[in-house]
């Protein structure tokens, strides 16, 4: 690994490049931080498949993608002259040491569980009206509800056991069956909404990530698939002409592989 001199040399490197690029190159002059928007959304986006596939070759470039985003919107900033890269270094180093007190002052915390209850309440002592606050609107809906609940539960507001969760569950499957047989759709996707958001919360009492289970799921259907789509291709058939029986065959060979 490198030296921590390496690799503040590295990050002066970059700055330096940033500096050039934004003076010399047409493209890079023209960008504002709502033109970078979506492409730090993407890259983003881009890094947790990495990270999903655990390829760590691949985590590395995409690390390199967000931090260059993150020095162009820093460059921006002290173009306007309302902060730059130390500012915001700094900012988040003063917000790391206030919020772990039982590393840089005297609390005593005893577990993880702590840790982030104490997280919680220091932030509502820096002026949050609610722990929800700090929720992006614009988070995908899974992602949200899980850190809804992890954020209430930072306060106290929790089941105690997974098995109080999973009754919810079924509580909750039992009422969207319920309004199936009504048929009444706005009670029905509700009610979905309902079940979705206490799967969730059963996940996070078992330490699953349910963004990462759901996508891992995502990432199987496609390979097996396309394994169906390619098979098919080979027989010179197309799926639409097949039947259900037929596609089978492949897919339980999919599962194999």
């Amino acid at each position: 690994m490198n030296s921590r001199e390496s690799q503040l040399q590295a990050f002066d490197r970059l700055l330096t490049i940033m500096d050039e690029l934004r003076a010399q190159c047409p493209w890079d002059k023209k960008q504002t931080m709502q033109t970078l928007r979506h492409l730090t959304i993407e890259e983003t986006y881009e890094l947790g498949d990495a990270i999903l596939d655990n390829d760590l070759e691949e985590i590395k470039k995409e690390l390199g993608d967000v931090l260059l985003h993150i020095v162009f919107y820093a460059k921006i900033g002290s173009e306007t002259k309302h902060f730059d890269i130390a500012d915001v270094a700094n900012d988040i180093c003063e917000k790391l040491i206030n919020r772990h007190p039982h590393i840089y002052g005297d609390v005593v915390v005893e577990n993880e569980e702590e840790v982030k209850q104490n997280w919680e309440k220091i932030k509502l002592k820096e002026g949050k009206i609610s722990v929800l606050e700090g929720v992006p609107n614009g988070l995908p809906a899974l992602v949200k509800a899980n850190r809804i609940q992890d954020k209430v539960a930072g306060v106290g507001f929790d089941w105690e056991k997974p098995e109080q969760v999973w009754e919810k569950v079924q509580e909750e499957l039992e009422e969207f069956q319920d309004e199936v047989k009504q048929g009444n759709m706005d009670a029905m996707e509700s009610e979905f909404g309902d079940v979705l958001f206490s799967m969730v919360n059963y996940a996070r009492f078992l330490n699953i990530n349910p963004e990462n289970a759901l996508e891992r799921t995502n990432k199987k259907f496609i390979k097996r698939f396309q394994y169906l789509e390619n098979k098919a291709k080979e027989q010179g058939k197309a799926l639409k002409d097949m039947t259900l029986s037929e596609m089978d065959v492949f897919w339980e060979e999919a599962k194999t592989i």
